[in-house]
């Protein structure tokens, strides 16, 4: 078998400050293996008349984040020049035989397609072309991907099964959990400031509110009870934020960061994935979902494909169509024994973990070198 190279160049559309999610749980234990290179979209924020450049910032021993900082009012042809060359100059002096390519987004191909890598690898955590504003030329690149990479990976089973076709070398992951960070929340943890005060049941989300937000389901839950409490946590974006209801029990705080999660989730009663069933919502495995779940919290949620199989038809979550339903499985939830369920939660999750993740994937990524024919390679 090849030795698998010292180097993992990843290519994101995701930032590594904005969600901790997917990429970083990932990445940050591949790094115990490759030096991480991630590679995010350019910033437009460099003056008229001065020189692009590539920021980089270390977040670990071997995981550094890389940001091309580009003129501002540039169009798209000469964006892709510069990280064009950028690319080639970080390259400058570095074997491809010893680099994997990891693509998040397809669109980085528009820039990175002339090189041959020792290994690709297409990790397709969501159907990006479905998502709103989403470039037209996506779908053709993620077909050119597709053909390139050596192993594919998918973020849940129904994009597994929309995608398998598609490749000979495929593989489903689903979003895992970090144990030991999510399980603090079931210790008496003192809430936060901005949460502590508020009075009554707390029904929770962390996330994107996003155009996958059903915050009329919210809005509606909300008015038919007010003495709960709706918490949502995290950036809006893709929506205008005039559109999202004003009730006086729904308190929008705002992003958080990953290490405050657990005590906000030690203050709730009830976690929500009130996601709309459309394009962009069809194809997800939120991550959420089992870390609501060792937090030890009942869920609610919309009936998304990756939530009800498995979770739905295993009963450890509540799935629900709208707000009338919502609130019959909230009054059930709140007022129903917990104590099987949460030992049905916990034996579900048992074998379910972050580094379990990253160790099955690494070893598919070993059985695709050992299929690679052993030839030095360059750009």
């Amino acid at each position: 078998m090849k030795r698998v190279p010292e180097n993992l160049l990843v290519f994101s559309h995701l930032r590594w400050d904005f969600v901790f999610q997917r990429p970083q749980h990932l990445l940050t234990r591949f790094s115990k293996e490759f030096n991480v290179y991630f590679l995010e979209e350019p910033i437009h924020d460099v003056p008229e008349n001065e020189d692009s450049y590539l920021s980089v910032s270390k977040r670990a021993d071997k995981l550094w984040v890389l940001v091309p900082h580009l003129p501002q009012g540039i169009d798209k042809k000469q964006s892709l020049k510069i990280q064009k060359e950028t690319l080639k100059t970080f390259l400058t002096n570095k074997s491809l035989s010893d680099f994997i390519f990891w693509y998040y987004t397809p669109m980085a191909l528009e820039f990175s397609g002339d090189y041959n890598p020792d290994i690709t690898i297409y990790d397709c955590m969501d159907e990006l072309s479905a998502f709103k504003f989403a470039p037209p030329e996506l779908i053709h690149l993620e077909k050119e991907l597709l053909t390139r990479a050596d192993v594919v990976f998918t973020g849940g089973h129904s994009l597994y099964e929309a995608k398998k076709h598609q490749h000979q070398n495929i593989h489903p992951f689903p979003s895992s959990i970090d144990k030991a960070h999510f399980g603090q929340a079931r210790k008496n943890m003192e809430q936060p400031a901005d949460q502590k005060n508020i009075a009554g049941p707390k029904f929770g989300f962390y996330g994107v509110i996003d155009e996958r937000f059903d915050y009329e389901l919210i809005g509606e839950a909300a008015n038919l009870r007010p003495d709960w409490q709706f918490v949502l946590i995290g950036p809006t974006v893709k929506i205008d934020p005039a559109v999202l209801p004003k009730n006086k029990n729904i308190h929008y705080l705002g992003g958080k960061s990953y290490d405050e999660l657990p005590a906000y989730l030690a203050g709730w009663d009830i976690a929500m994935i009130p996601f709309l069933l459309n394009e962009s919502t069809r194809f997800i495995s939120p991550t959420k979902t089992p870390e609501y779940l060792c937090a030890g919290i009942p869920v609610i949620s919309t009936p998304i494909r990756d939530v009800v199989n498995p979770y739905g038809k295993k009963n450890l979550v509540s799935i629900v169509s709208n707000a009338s339903e919502f609130v019959a499985a909230a009054e059930n939830a709140l007022t129903g024994p917990k104590q099987e369920w949460l030992q049905n939660v916990d034996a579900f999750l048992a074998k379910r973990s972050w580094d379990q993740t990253a160790s099955d994937m690494m070893e598919m990524i070993r059985k695709a070198m050992g299929r690679k024919v052993s030839v030095p390679l360059s750009a």
